[in-house]
């Protein structure tokens, strides 16, 4: 009997050791399970018969000959994937078997049982090596590494090697992550609610208390643990203090418990002012003795609780958050009051750059956002604690669809740094469209920033290679919730995935990543892996197409929703997201030579490069200058006209989507395929609302019409307003670019019952027709559409879009299966309004079918 350690013991790893013990009913269930998303790339399904080699005769028994709780949970996970993928029982053992098998351990154990092996000299902490090798006439595969975490890495690693097919014959590779610290950030808060979180209520809090069903939290630490992520916090940036009391920090002890055996380490958010929340002092002031003392005990009382504990994170002077600045102190005096204490206990503290004034004044023209992170932080490197890293977000604003590396990365020589990319789609889409991540990640971190001459990258800077900094950090703003599968679109697990692969590894390509998630979620069918890998590696370009392009921003909704097309939002505002369109141009100056000089924060070599229009890339333009609309790009084409054929192409290709996913029916399962058909079906509607919007809006602005004729006309298109009402009456709608003709129609009838119809008068044929109407969240109206009295559609509206009034956010796009029409048919639409959703139509829109 191995010997239990009187420390932790995780429940997770009972729950592991269930499910390899009752194989037959857990594998059916892990099955059902799959199949639904919640086991996200851990499927093991059955490899092919081919796929079982001689070669894996050591699969048949693994060894673990260290104890711990990660190193238990890797030989379960092993265990578990084994049998799942060769179809054959698998043995587990805690002693050097007398036969072929898998051994796993901390390096010193194995060098002991296995005299003459010699590991590779650079394998880091979390690391791992993978090897086969022969001893006492067996043949063993070793899953080696420096640290107990790093066995459990190598376990899912080897795991991933098989379910890609790839051989073990002969296998010698070691891969050691990148950086120390590899986090998700969770935006929960303690109602259950998650900021920018679009999957469902939050895992870990309800109503003020820890969450009752608690089930899932191993399988979320397990999710992490497979790509390598070593830390998460829990707890909104904007945090709440309660946290740190009693209760809560028991709360917090239970939710590591659950983790712990997956090498998951929790963080925990901190609110600035809790000197004064919890305290009652008169003051946050980090350099009073009060405040110091505070932070002090407290920091010790947290550590009490989780000894464990990776650390803090601190959102300070942001977006209305106290901040040292209200002291005439530095976030160097913020992060070190914290971080000092934390260190006793080998603690870290994510320090958050994400710092700005959002109350500028937008007439001033050197006024710039951008500026705000280097501005109030690069004076002060040098002055951070060790154990504070600098989390920075990827760009200079804040999770646009494009913008240039901050330069905030060149910028600290002296400071540890971290890079905060952004998991949850906030600005992209918020996982009711595809937009697959890592194209625009590869795009920062391989961006050349030349700190020290050509050769220092974003992923180079933040690993602390360049400067020879003791930490470097990845952190993911993730929000998974209790959707099914973790994050609402089941494409969305792919930019989880290439999260944590790129944390661990920042030079795999966008490519390898996207196979590799495609093969281990929908197999290894090509036509699967084809079209999928296709469908995300264009995702993000398409979306740029039908947003934002050229670096003017997502042109959304900034004010509120962050989603749909709101494209004067971004204007006369303090927020400092402006695009400065007006009747002759847009874009933000921010050339030194005319503009802010934010392009001065960049190392003269990249400064040169974004400062000249001859050599600044198109696709930053309107980021670092203002330009006439008859400006012409490197492509030829002016910018005006640039924006209309990008939106016209971009909702294009949104529709080719649907066309391409398609081809898929009946090779992967039907759950799977009918949710994302159905995202991707909205998908293409809602492109062409951005389209419209953004191009009506621009040609408005500027007077200068598309050379193709195509903005402000559509030949197939009737406005609900000009078509036979009953019990509807005509609205305006704000903002105006939000509906077709700047009018929509409502039900207006007291018994909420109205028809829009008309009678067709066209060609005979076979149509397909598109209703475009706002779902709100406020109601779910219902409707039927009928065609010469023969009922050919019905929906309820009730997709739960981020609005409570008709507006972009809310426009969807009803497209009916395939209908004949002969010259005098009615077309009726009969609705039933509900709650405060008035069953709002914008227009009718008839085309040939499969246009």
């Amino acid at each position: 009997m191995r010997r239990r350690s009187s420390g932790w013991v995780p429940s997770a790893v009972w729950r592991v050791g269930w499910v390899v013990g009752s194989f037959g009913l857990a594998l059916a269930v892990a099955r059902l399970w799959a199949e639904t998303g919640y086991e996200a790339w851990l499927r093991y399904p059955p490899l092919p018969a081919a796929a079982s080699r001689p070669e894996d005769s050591p699969l048949g028994v693994v060894a673990a000959l260290d104890w711990s709780a990660s190193v238990e949970a890797a030989q379960g996970e092993l265990v578990r994937g084994l049998q799942g993928m060769l179809k054959r029982p698998v043995r587990a053992s805690d002693r050097l078997p007398d036969t072929d098998a898998i051994l796993l351990g901390t390096l010193p154990t194995l060098q002991v049982a296995l005299a003459g092996l010699h590991p590779p000299l650079d394998l880091r902490p979390d690391g791992y090596w993978l090897t086969t090798v022969r001893h006492a006439k067996h043949r063993f595969v070793l899953i080696a590494a420096e640290n107990e975490r790093g066995v459990l890495y190598g376990a899912f690693a080897l795991l991933r090697r098989l379910a890609l097919r790839q051989p073990i014959a002969g296998l010698d590779a070691h891969e050691s992550p990148r950086v120390p610290l590899r986090a998700l950030n969770q935006w929960d808060n303690l109602d259950g609610t998650i900021e920018r979180g679009y999957a469902g209520r939050s895992l870990f809090w309800d109503a003020g208390h820890l969450a009752e069903d608690q089930a899932r939290w191993p399988d979320f630490a397990r999710l992490l643990a497979s790509v390598g992520l070593n830390a998460c916090c829990v707890n909104n940036v904007n945090a709440d203090a309660r946290l740190l009391t009693p209760a809560h920090l028991a709360d917090l002890a239970r939710i590591a418990e659950s983790f712990r055996p997956w090498g998951v380490r929790l963080l925990l958010a901190l609110d600035f002012a809790s000197p004064q929340r919890l305290a009652g002092l008169a003051t946050c002031d980090p350099l009073d003795p009060r405040v110091v003392a505070f932070w002090q005990r407290t920091v010790d009382t947290v550590y009490a609780a989780v000894p464990d504990l990776q650390g803090f994170v601190l959102k300070a002077d942001s977006e209305g958050r106290l901040g040292p600045s209200a002291y005439g102190r530095t976030h160097a005096d913020a992060a070190n009051v914290i971080a000092r204490p934390a260190a006793r206990h080998g603690g870290v503290l994510f320090y958050r750059a994400f710092v700005y004034d959002h109350h500028l004044d937008w007439r001033n023209r050197k006024n710039d956002r951008a500026k705000a992170a280097y501005d109030n932080f690069q004076p002060l490197d040098g002055r951070f604690a060790e154990n504070v890293v600098v989390q920075i977000k990827n760009g200079p604003i804040d999770f646009q669809v494009r913008e240039p590396a901050s330069p905030l990365f060149s910028g600290l020589a002296r400071t540890s740094e971290g890079l905060e990319l952004q998991i949850t789609q906030e600005y992209l889409g918020q996982q009711r469209h595809l937009c697959f991540l890592a194209p625009l990640w590869k795009g920062v971190l391989d961006f050349d920033l030349q700190a020290r001459g050509q050769g220092t990258p974003v992923k180079a800077l933040v690993a602390g290679s360049v400067f020879h900094q003791p930490l470097g950090a990845f952190a993911g703003v993730s929000n998974l919730g209790q959707a099914t599968n973790w994050l609402a679109h089941p494409l969305a697990l792919a930019n989880l995935y290439a999260f944590g692969r790129l944390a661990w590894d920042p030079d795999l390509t966008a490519r390898r990543v996207a196979r590799e998630w495609t093969r281990l979620t929908f197999g290894s069918d090509p036509r699967v892996v084809g079209t999928i890998v296709g469908l995300l590696l264009r995702s993000w370009p398409v979306y740029e197409d039908y947003t934002g392009p050229l670096g003017a921003g997502t042109l959304t909704d900034i004010l509120g929703s962050h989603y749909g097309p709101g494209i004067e939002s971004s204007e006369r505002n303090g927020w400092g997201q402006w695009h400065r369109a007006d009747a002759q141009g847009v874009g933000m100056d921010r050339t030194v030579a005319t503009g802010t000089g934010f392009v001065g924060q960049y190392s003269p070599p990249v400064a040169r490069c974004f400062e000249s229009l001859a050599t600044c890339p198109d696709d930053l333009l309107l980021f670092l200058h203002h330009v006439a609309y008859t400006h012409s790009l490197h492509s030829g084409k002016t910018v005006i006209q640039h924006i209309y054929d990008s939106h016209y192409q971009g909702a294009a290709e949104a529709r080719q989507f649907v066309r391409e996913w398609k081809t898929l029916r009946g090779r992967i399962d039907d759950a799977r395929y009918a949710e994302v058909l159905a995202r991707l079906q909205y998908q293409a509607g809602h492109a062409e609302v951005w389209r419209d919007a953004v191009c009506r809006w621009f040609l408005k602005e500027s007077g200068i019409p598309d050379v193709h004729g195509r903005v402000g006309h559509y030949p197939n298109r009737l406005e609900a307003e000009a078509l036979t009402l009953d019990g509807y009456a005509v609205i305006g709608i704000e903002p105006w670019e939000a509906a077709s003709g700047g009018h929509a129609v409502e039900c207006v009838s007291p018994d909420r019952h109205g028809t829009v119809s008309f009678v067709y008068h066209g060609r005979a044929g076979c149509f397909d027709l598109g209703v475009q109407y706002f779902d709100q969240n406020n109601g779910v109206s219902r409707f039927r559409l009928l065609v010469a009295g023969r009922l050919v559609d019905q929906w309820a509206a009730d997709a739960q879009l981020p609005g409570r009034r008709p507006n972009a956010d809310t426009s969807t796009r009803r497209q009916t299966p395939p209908v004949t029409l002969v010259p005098g048919d009615e077309v009726r639409l009969e609705a039933i309004a509900d709650g405060g959703e008035n069953a709002v139509i914008d227009y009718v829109e008839i085309e040939p079918h499969g246009r």
